[in-house]
Formats: C-alpha cells, sequence, structure tokens
C-alpha cells in the first residue's frame, strides 16, 4: 500500500486505467501513467466531496478514500443486484400504511433502514439530514393531540386549510385517529435552517427510507398534517425539542402493518413529452 495525502492506492492492483479521474466530479485527481498513481494534491483536499467515486468506480478496487478507511465493507460480487422485473414489482408494491398492528418495531430494525437512507444523494453529499424518531407511542399520540390543536388555530381563518380541518377534528373527537392513524412511531428528518437546498435532501433522503422499509416489513406513511404543524406550531416544536439551528423538512408515521398487499391498483397513463 503507498498512502497518499488523500486516498490510499494498492500499487500492486492499480491498473492505471484512469477511471478514478474521469469520475471524480471535482476534478481533483491527478491524471495518472505507467509512473505516476491517482493522488489528490494538498492544495484541492477542500475540494473534494468524499462521494466516493474514484473508491466506488475502482474496477480493481485498489483505491480507498482516505475516511475511515478501517471501516471499508467489502461489495460482494453480485450483492445488490436486481432484475427489471423485481425491482418495478417491488417499488409497484409500495403502498400508504394507514393501518398497524400494536407490535413495535425493534430500534435495531430502524436503524438498519435508517443506515440505508444514509446513503442517499444531496446536494455537494453534504448529508445535511438528520433523524428523530419518535418510538414511544405515547408520545406519538401527543404529538397528534398538538397537531389537533393547532388545526384549531386555524379555524375561521384565511389559512388555505381553514375549510377543511372541521371533519379532521369531529374525527378526532370522536376518537378516531386521523393525524397518525394509530402509528405506535414517527420519524422526523431535519436539516440546517439557512440551507437552500437541504429541504430537496431530506425528501430524498426519506424516499429512500419508504422504499427500503418494506423490505424490513415495515409499513409507512407521509405524515402531511404531523409535518405541517411542526413546522409553524410552537407548542409541536417545543415538545419535539430540535437542536438549535435546525429545523424540521418532513415526518413519516410508520409501523408493522396489519394487512398484506395482494395485488397493484392502476395508476394514470404514462405521460412523456421528448425533445
Amino acid at each position: 500500500m503507498i498512502l497518499m495525502t488523500h486516498i490510499v492506492v494498492n500499487q500492486d492492483l492499480c491498473t492505471r486505467c484512469g477511471i478514478c479521474v474521469k469520475v471524480c466530479p471535482s476534478g481533483i485527481i491527478d491524471p495518472v501513467d505507467e509512473t505516476h498513481l491517482p493522488q489528490v494534491q494538498d492544495e484541492n483536499i477542500l475540494h473534494c466531496l468524499y462521494c466516493g467515486h474514484c473508491e466506488a468506480f475502482c474496477p480493481s478496487e485498489a483505491l480507498v478514500l482516505n475516511l475511515r478507511p478501517d471501516e471499508k465493507v467489502p461489495l460482494p460480487t453480485g450483492a445488490g443486484t436486481i432484475s427489471p422485473e423485481d425491482i418495478a414489482f417491488y417499488l409497484k408494491k409500495r403502498r400508504s400504511v394507514r393501518h398497524f398492528t400494536g407490535e413495535p418495531v425493534p430500534k435495531e430494525k430502524i436503524l438498519e433502514v435508517l443506515d440505508i437512507a444514509r446513503y442517499a444523494a444531496s446536494g455537494t453529499n453534504a448529508q445535511p439530514v438528520q433523524w428523530l424518531v419518535v418510538h414511544n407511542p405515547e408520545k406519538v399520540r401527543k404529538i397528534a393531540e398538538l397537531t389537533i390543536e393547532w388545526m384549531r388555530t386555524l379555524l375561521n381563518t384565511p389559512h388555505p386549510m381553514s375549510g377543511y380541518v372541521p371533519a379532521l377534528i369531529s374525527a378526532w373527537e370522536q376518537g378516531y385517529d386521523v393525524i397518525c392513524r394509530g402509528a405506535p412511531h414517527l420519524l422526523f428528518a431535519h436539516i440546517p435552517e439557512e440551507s437552500p437546498i437541504a429541504p430537496v435532501d431530506a425528501i430524498i433522503a426519506f424516499t429512500h427510507f419508504d422504499l427500503a422499509a418494506p423490505a424490513f416489513g415495515i409499513g409507512t406513511c407521509w405524515a402531511g398534517f404531523v409535518t405541517a404543524a411542526s413546522m409553524f406550531y410552537e407548542p409541536l416544536q417545543k415538545e419535539l425539542d430540535l437542536p438549535a439551528g435546525r429545523k424540521f423538512a418532513y415526518a413519516m408515521m410508520f409501523g408493522n402493518p396489519k394487512y398484506k398487499v395482494y395485488g397493484i391498483p392502476r395508476r394514470k397513463p404514462l405521460e412523456v413529452t421528448w425533445k
């Protein structure tokens, strides 16, 4: 092994193919030839996004980004390969789940799914998304109550939801949880307050969680009402108590689904414009 300033290269495995140079989004890896291995000059290190493209696309697995290299996990041959048919059925089967069993999802399983979401794309690989898991069902119920409280403040106001919330409030008063649907858990993504692109990053990360969850037997549903309340209702914000400088991006209810999926419903026809 030869330890460069920024990347670790195995000179016996490196074929000098130059793919790492070509795929680097920042273009900071020096050209390679028979006598020069890939390397990053000291003055260019600050331009590295730590995306790992150089490492991921190395066909001989000769290169490792010098970022916690001891934690590198080998990628087994064929791992992650999914047929177009299988991925199509898997994604089309995904449903918004609004009926849950009373059994909680183990924290270890939740962490497994969140670890997958950790690899979601983000602008300049900033990885701004952090998570708040409300695991206690009683706390989930409290959040639903506070969301209803927020809805009460919208009555007889110009707010776009003013005409919509009376039915929700009435259903809640009759004992129906129209906010969290009896879900045992809530997941919040939160982001830096001043980042202009972090809200999109959060939705991308949440989509990863949403799509990975069914593989672990977890049902999910995007919690729009809770999201709105968490953004605008101070009592709920105090209840959730985010770290300073962070704001909510979105919320999702989840738990063990009560019912299984046995079919795929229709959708609107595909509309595509080609230029």
